[in-house]
């Protein structure tokens, strides 16, 4: 879905940098679309995160538009869920955003920009969960660190919002929220799209949305209501 969004604002005029962590076949074959500014980063090591923000403003001397589409997905029973597999949660999906956040903060207030991060449908109602609710919990956790962050950097001009998918096909969706049984289940009568979700980013980053920050956009055709 990151690569999606990537491609999206690339196709706007934007000059998207990626950054990848595990796929390093792939990050190769995009080198050439996004002419070298593929980098390899795990947001999880604060100090290399600052210091390849840095890099890029130095390159281009301004941030405008940050899309953090990071964060492992787990299932099962909480009587079955070990805390080191919560802390790894916790891990992928919150503290990489925090980190992302603390390294942009500067050039996105010197460009009054915004940042964008990826939660998952049926957050604002705190329902509980049958099937992820180690992962709906994280990412519960970071949409209030995205509120009270938005709230932090208002006076800034920075804004900084949410887009939840619900279920995507995609290569790289876990095998669980592929079924068709589930698909069936949304209330608009099919699942998501990569587009969709990318349109979703474009508004979130562009003067459509200037006076729009804290919101979760959820694109989920109903799914989790």
């Amino acid at each position: 879905m990151g690569l999606a969004a990537a491609r999206a604002m690339a196709r706007r005029g934007d000059r998207v940098h990626l950054t990848w962590r595990g796929s390093a076949e792939r990050a190769a074959a995009l080198q050439a679309e996004f002419e070298g500014r593929v980098h390899a980063l795990d947001l999880e090591d604060a100090d290399a995160t600052s210091a390849l923000v840095a890099r890029i403003v130095a390159l281009e001397g301004r941030l405008d538009w940050v899309v953090d589409s990071v964060g492992a997905y787990g299932s099962g029973p909480l009587a079955e869920l070990a805390a080191s597999e919560l802390a790894s949660l916790w891990r992928s999906n919150v503290l990489t955003a925090m980190h992302l956040a603390a390294a942009v903060r500067g050039p996105l207030r010197a460009s009054g920009g915004a940042l964008v991060v990826f939660g998952c449908a049926g957050l604002d109602g705190l329902r509980a969960r049958r099937d992820c609710a180690a992962y709906a919990a994280a990412k519960s956790s970071l949409l209030v660190l995205v509120r009270s962050m938005a709230v932090e950097e208002a006076p800034f001009g920075v804004r900084i919002n949410m887009v939840s998918p619900g279920l995507v096909p995609h290569d790289g969706a876990h095998p669980e929220t592929l079924d068709p049984a589930l698909h069936a289940r949304i209330p608009s009568g099919c699942a998501g799209t990569l587009e969709e979700i990318a349109a979703a980013v474009l508004f979130l980053t562009s003067d459509a949305s200037a006076h729009s920050t804290g919101n979760d956009l959820t694109v989920a055709g109903g799914w989790m209501l």
